[in-house]
């Protein structure tokens, strides 16, 4: 089960079979048709924060915040405990196999939190990876067009 807020007000349950019964259909890079109740939507990602799970969204002409939280996330939040408040991330891993598409900082930049670090293809989706905190880059373990398995080491910080 899922949880959805929308625009920082709306809370939306989102189960996984729901999820897969979206009739819905890439029609080119972050833009979907949609079905749904015989209405026809087109949906575009305009930005998205993996590491984050926060993403906005263009439905037919209006325009989105989406958090999504998954049960361990719900779990984290029933118990009161806040996420990574005082840890200090040294290093960038692939959260998931892909394509690196593009990198955006080079060893030695300074970057702030949620400074784009480098673009990585998966499920034909581009994900964003954003710094989770200001630092400065130390080392750069892939190459634009690499292919990374999951958790493979992308970016070390100083």
């Amino acid at each position: 089960m899922y949880k959805a807020k929308v625009n920082a007000s709306y809370d939306f349950d989102v189960n996984e079979e729901a999820a897969e019964q979206l009739d819905a259909v890439e029609t080119s890079t972050n833009q979907y048709h949609i079905l749904h109740d015989n209405a026809s939507i087109k949906a575009k990602i305009l930005d998205s924060n993996f590491n984050n799970k926060k993403y906005l969204i263009k439905i037919n002409n209006n325009t989105y915040d989406v958090a999504i939280k998954d049960v361990l996330d719900q779990q984290i939040d029933a118990l009161g405990f806040a996420i990574g408040t005082s840890k200090k991330v040294n290093n960038i891993k692939a959260p998931m196999p892909g394509l690196i598409l593009e990198i955006s900082v080079s060893e030695g930049n300074e970057v702030k939190e949620d400074d784009p670090l480098l673009i990585l293809e998966a499920m034909k989706m581009e994900n964003v990876i954003n710094s989770p905190r200001e630092g400065i880059i130390k080392s750069i373990k892939v190459k634009q067009g690499e292919t990374v398995d999951k958790d493979s080491l992308l970016i070390e910080f100083e």
